[in-house]
């Protein structure tokens, strides 16, 4: 089977601080490595893509793992589709108050990424819950291969 790749992270700014104690968990962001690049949704930029190395520089903690896929393309083509879209605030304050109020045309990084997956066939969460998934429940998942390392 194929694989795909995501990029867990987290930095040292307040925002991954509370979102790491929120979702207890290690990682505030998951990006979807495409080559070069990575496709993530970030709180001041929306649905963007970087090159893999600036998101490597700019994180304090990151690892790189590999999840079984049977079609990546179709995984990395869904989430490039929206890029441009905004960040989905009121989905990040849904999450800590226990409420669905996520955008359909917003998004935040872990949204994104389940979200993709699902367009391309893949059923790693149930349909109600992806608008929910956080770094944690994908970091969950289990992985292939992992590759670590962390940032100077």
């Amino acid at each position: 089977m194929s694989r795909v790749q995501l990029m867990f992270s987290t930095t040292r700014h307040a925002f991954s601080t509370l979102i790491r104690a929120a979702t207890w968990s290690r990682w505030s962001h998951v990006a979807l490595v495409a080559g070069p690049h990575v496709i993530e949704a970030v709180a001041l930029g929306g649905v963007q893509q970087v090159s893999k190395a600036h998101a490597i520089q700019r994180a304090s903690d990151f690892r790189i793992v590999d999840l079984p896929a049977a079609n990546p393309q179709a995984i990395i083509a869904a989430a490039r589709s929206q890029i441009g879209k905004p960040y989905d605030w009121t989905a990040i304050a849904g999450l800590g108050l226990h409420r669905d109020w996520q955008e359909d045309d917003s998004w935040f990084c872990s949204e994104l990424i389940a979200w993709a997956a699902a367009e391309a066939g893949e059923s790693w969460f149930r349909c109600e819950a992806l608008r929910r998934v956080t770094p944690q429940h994908l970091w969950m998942l289990p992985p292939h291969q992992e590759m670590c390392g962390t940032a100077i």
